[in-house]
């Protein structure tokens, strides 16, 4: 299904509906958030499982911060409790509709093109992405060797992470010279596979979607 914003331009818009979200006790307006955010999401149709398994994870998060307020809070209790727990689901929101519908290299590769960020660090990150899984299969090699030996590696052990750090730096080490040895130059110009052009129309509703936000959250504010 073809995307109808660009990450680029998503990444524009959590920042900067989220800087907003911070600062603002509009009940309504955090909910419009949620709203607009989940149809987002459901439009694409990917990964909703995920979408689903994030609410509910963060649903006792809510329930706790709502009941602190209305137990301890000061003033109007239940418009305190409403707007910390459902400030809580807009950020959630926001961050489902740049990671749900975008693949981790669509992001990465249309913010170095777009957004001028450094092609080191965007190859960086991803090379972390594609060790993730290496990464933890090695977590299962580790733990198992340390109980051929008597020992028990448990999660909140730091000797598994020591060997784990370890591990990883010596992977950066591979990573560096297999980069350098595929001619990857800082700073030099490089080939694109793919051109993320982002048409001036998605520029101009990632801008309107913040300031109305703004103008709803800071100028009507709604309860």
């Amino acid at each position: 299904m073809r995307k109808i914003l660009d990450p680029s331009v998503e990444i524009l818009i959590v920042l900067g509906v989220g800087f907003q979200i911070a600062f603002t006790k509009s009940v309504y307006m955090n909910l419009i958030v949620i709203v607009v955010g989940l149809i987002y999401v459901l439009v694409h149709r990917q990964k909703l499982n995920y979408l689903l398994i994030a609410i509910l994870v963060s649903l006792p998060l809510a329930i706790g911060t709502a009941w602190s307020f209305l137990a301890f809070s000061t003033g109007d209790n239940v418009h305190n409790a409403l707007i910390y727990s459902i400030r809580l689901y807009a950020y959630l929101v926001l961050g489902c509709m740049l990671t749900l519908t975008n693949t981790v290299p669509d992001i990465l590769f249309s913010t170095q093109q777009n957004l001028k960020i450094p092609s080191t660090f965007i190859y960086g990150f991803l090379a972390v992405f594609n060790l993730f899984y290496r990464l933890k299969n090695e977590f299962k090699k580790i733990r198992y060797a340390a109980r051929l030996k008597g020992q028990n590696y448990y999660v909140w052990s730091p000797k598994l992470y020591f060997k784990c750090i370890v591990v990883a730096l010596s992977w950066s080490n591979d990573i560096a010279e297999a980069m350098t040895s595929n001619g990857f130059t800082e700073g030099a110009p490089r080939t694109r596979i793919r051109a993320y052009k982002i048409p001036i129309i998605q520029w101009l509703i990632g801008l309107i979607l913040i300031i109305s936000y703004g103008y709803g959250a800071f100028g009507i504010r709604p309860w």
